[in-house]
């Protein structure tokens, strides 16, 4: 019984557990959205392609897709503190729901273009619009910092096997449907059908969600940010310890000076000038990450595989149902293993050797397939062991009033980068060299692996350095009390 609670604990299912409601309401909402995303995904480059939509312009589709859902994204999430998380999350689920019956009764590609950017229907099966940053910063107020990479691996976990679930009944269901004698347009349109149901799904959970996760009250985070004013930048990202203080004897006693009025409550967020470096940095090494995954998101893989070595969508859904799960019970030894060797070190560790099997992908030739997938497992066995400690690396770097814009604003980069990624994919894929696509892909992310140990390896988390300089300054205070 110790050994299985002790199990529980070290994968941190016992974190999970004992959370909110509020917190399994988030995790099971990106559960039904990730099902959406995956099994939309999965046929949404052989839809386009079924329409007769050319490779390139499939590649713009996706382009012009992810460039849209920027501004979405953008809006979205810097006013979604202001205008309420949970109406937020509503809206978003009504658009999906609409994206999805435009989908399954049209088939003019300027009209799927609009659905797909309103609708945030993604071309990776990833998160592309503003219910991530939304969630995860909902997630990391309701949370603990002691057991927050745990939430946020159950978090990423849960959405991975949304992922996976979506494509293999997706793709059964249409190859199922292709066997009956329909035509690959109406066989691909009730994947479209499930989800807008799925829309409606996700639009009730955030319904259910209560007035916790809801912004702290606007007097809070106006104290919050005047005290982030009063800490210093240096120290908190680095492997240098906190120089050591004057004797108190020889210091003028330090009081906390008092708060300025509030002021009237708006909308837009307040950004400290701590945060604006760490979020600059943070947003160059998640462009080029995210330019890498654009030349290679989901959809273009499935296409490829489809192509070159004429996997059916019933395999096709079957293998990336294998690798989604891989990839979220590697997330739980991710979790693991950031409590032991950090944050930092974990993300690279486990994400450079992805990319090194993603750049293997496209060697093999048509006859030897089975190849190419050994390849594409062994790369989702580490491909996403970095994304709960990035998060949890993120929600720490920046204080708890600033996260949903700063996630946001992060979200949108990433987004943006990755936009240029498809186009480019569809114009390769459209003279022959598709292959090409793959490499560069895997050379971009061992770039950024590289740049993120070099320049952030042994941060310190700001809430932490808040926290010492209000303790240090409280110390001050007593000591100087002391002495008069």
């Amino acid at each position: 019984m110790f050994l299985l609670s002790r199990f529980a604990e070290e994968l941190g299912l016992l974190s999970l557990l004992h959370s909110s409601r509020d917190t399994k309401l988030l995790c099971l909402q990106r559960f039904t959205r990730l099902f959406a995303y995956g099994a939309s995904t999965l046929i949404l480059a052989l839809y386009l392609s079924s329409l007769g939509s050319s490779d390139a312009r499939i590649g713009l589709f996706m382009t012009l897709t992810l460039l849209g859902d920027v501004v979405i994204s953008l809006l979205l999430t810097l006013v979604a503190d202001g205008l309420g998380r949970r109406r937020i999350l509503a809206v978003g689920a009504a658009l999906m729901t609409a994206s999805g019956i435009v989908f399954a009764v049209s088939g003019n590609y300027w009209v799927l273009v609009a659905a797909s950017i309103f609708g945030v229907i993604s071309p990776s099966g990833n998160e592309i619009g503003p219910f991530r940053a939304i969630e995860e910063s909902t997630l990391a107020q309701l949370t603990p910092t002691h057991i927050r990479s745990d939430i946020f691996a159950w978090y990423t976990l849960v959405g991975n096997a949304g992922t996976a679930c979506g494509t293999i009944t997706c793709g059964w269901i249409a190859q199922r449907l292709l066997s009956k004698g329909w035509t690959e347009v109406g066989a691909y349109r009730v994947i479209f059908e499930l989800y807008a149901v799925l829309g409606v799904v996700k639009f009730i959970l955030s319904l259910l969600l209560s007035d916790q996760c809801e912004p702290e009250p606007p007097k809070q985070q106006y104290q919050e940010v005047v005290q982030l004013d009063s800490v210093e930048a240096e120290g908190l990202l680095s492997d240098d310890e906190e120089s050591s203080d004057e004797p108190s004897s020889k210091r003028k006693p330090s009081h906390p000076a008092p708060l300025p009025e509030m002021k009237r409550k708006s909308i837009w967020p307040a950004l400290s000038p701590e945060s604006r470096p760490i979020l600059y940095k943070l947003c160059l090494l998640f462009a080029v990450d995210s330019l890498a995954s654009g030349l290679v998101p989901l959809s273009w893989i499935t296409y490829f595989f489809n192509r070159k070595f004429k996997l059916p969508e019933g395999q096709l859904g079957t293998l990336f149902f294998v690798t989604n799960i891989i990839s979220s019970i590697s997330n739980l030894v991710a979790s693991s293993l950031s409590k032991r060797i950090g944050l930092v070190k974990t993300m690279v560790l486990t994400h450079l050797p992805s990319a090194i099997f993603l750049a293997l992908i496209p060697l093999p030739s048509p006859s030897y397939g089975w190849l190419a997938i050994i390849f594409l497992i062994l790369r989702s066995c580490m491909q996403n062991m970095d994304q709960a400690p990035r998060q949890a690396f993120l929600a720490a770097a920046v204080l708890p009033s600033e996260r949903t814009a700063v996630m946001g604003a992060v979200n949108v980069v990433k987004t943006l980068s990755q936009s240029g990624g498809p186009v480019a994919t569809g114009w390769l894929a459209g003279i022959g060299k598709f292959w090409l696509a793959f490499l560069i892909a895997g050379g971009l992310k061992a770039s950024y692996d590289l740049a993120m140990l070099k320049m952030f390896l042994g941060y310190k988390s700001r809430e932490d350095g808040a926290e010492q300089t209000k303790q240090r300054r409280q110390r001050e205070a007593r000591e100087g009390e002391s002495h008069a």
